[in-house]
């Protein structure tokens, strides 16, 4: 900061400074049309094509619906729960339990499991145990039909 500066003044940017920066980058980054001058004056972007900017997932290959239109989407994590049983308990119950506590879930013995992928109920099965843990041996896969059946009852 030189000693006629103020604080303020470094502050203060000028409208013709980020015309001049906007102009700087648009150029830089070839989004203006050199050849038209007076454009860049009017605006410092030029609008590209949808086809420069976003690949065309349209034309993935001769046939739609092909295994490489799932090979997107096969790294995704999602969240699986296999669910025991559900309760509800006041807080009161719940700060009294100590180790060695039973609490009563709404899931009978020898009833399926649900099996949900980020919430939503895809399947049902039974508790196996393999190698010294749980799993789950699915028994019912839920259709796409059935959980719109489901949502609307």
């Amino acid at each position: 900061m030189s000693e006629t500066d103020t604080p303020d003044d470094d502050n203060q940017i000028s409208d013709d400074d980020w015309a001049a920066a906007m102009q700087e980058q648009a150029a830089a980054e070839g989004l203006t049309d050199p050849a038209q001058p007076g454009l860049a004056d009017e605006s410092p972007y030029q609008a590209k094509p949808a086809s420069q900017l976003f690949p065309d997932f349209g034309q993935s290959g001769p046939k739609s619906g092909s295994i490489n239109d799932y090979d997107m989407i096969l790294d995704i994590p999602v969240q699986l729960t296999v669910e025991l049983g559900r309760t509800k308990i006041a807080i009161r119950n719940l700060l009294q339990l100590a180790h060695g506590s039973v609490v009563e879930l709404d899931g009978l013995a020898g009833e399926p499991m649900d099996v949900l992928v980020n919430g939503t109920l895809i399947a049902q099965g039974e508790v196996v145990v393999v190698n010294d843990k749980f799993g789950i041996r699915l028994t019912d896969i839920i259709t796409p039909a059935e959980r719109i059946r489901k949502l609307r009852h």
